[in-house]
């Protein structure tokens, strides 16, 4: 039988530490939640392999570096209310969930937000529920929010979701330009969002965060 508590230690100690995130909610996190039982169960041996997980459909699970150090960079507080865009079968957000108050997930994929919802109450995160509708609209009745994410690659940040953000709220985004992507911060202050670069990542672009195509004659 494998040892899954033992693969999530080692993931903390060799993708997690490593990439300077040290703060105790986000590694507590990361080595409480069952990360296996959040992927396709087919992938299940490869849920802590520190690459990206492709699921089907132009969708993926980033990679445990990736989630940690975007975590590390919106500094989640106990008190606050967090958005958490196309977290698939829902791993992000049970991580979230032991950080946050209250963690809404936004999924547009009817399957995938019903087994989403029954997985995070099966890992006890009874502070999370899951929306179902377009990614690029957020959950606007349930917001604002202090915190957004987005698991997945963006050219553009939809205006619907930074209206969704309180101000001096944060957002994480991984813009991808070709095949390059950098992880960015947003702090919003005045209803403007500034973004700061954080680090380098890669994943595919989700459906609605495609940059529109221009064409000239």
């Amino acid at each position: 039988m494998t040892d899954f508590a033992a693969r999530r230690r080692m993931m903390v100690d060799t993708q997690i530490r490593p990439s300077d995130v040290t703060k105790f909610p986000i590694i507590e996190a990361m080595l409480s939640v069952p990360r296996e039982q959040f992927v396709p169960d087919a992938q299940r041996e490869a849920a802590y392999v520190g690459d990206l997980m492709k699921l089907g459909g132009g969708r993926c699970l980033l990679e445990p570096r990736t989630l940690a150090k975007m975590l590390d960079g919106l500094n989640i507080l106990n008190d606050e209310m967090v958005l958490d865009v196309a977290p698939a079968l829902g791993y992000s957000t049970a991580v979230a969930a032991r950080m946050a108050e209250l963690v809404v997930a936004v999924e547009e994929d009817e399957r995938l937000a019903t087994e989403a919802q029954t997985l995070l109450l099966d890992s006890g995160a009874d502070n999370a529920i899951v929306h179902t509708g377009p990614l690029a609209e957020g959950a606007a009745e349930h917001g604002p929010y202090d915190v957004i994410m987005v698991q997945g690659g963006v050219e553009v940040v939809p205006p619907a979701l930074l209206d969704q953000l309180k101000d001096h709220g944060r957002i994480a985004c991984l813009f991808m330009e070709g095949e390059l992507g950098t992880v960015r911060i947003g702090h919003k202050a005045g209803g403007r969002v500034s973004w700061r670069y954080a680090f380098n990542a890669s994943a595919p672009v989700l459906p609605g965060f495609e940059a529109e195509c221009a064409f000239s004659l």
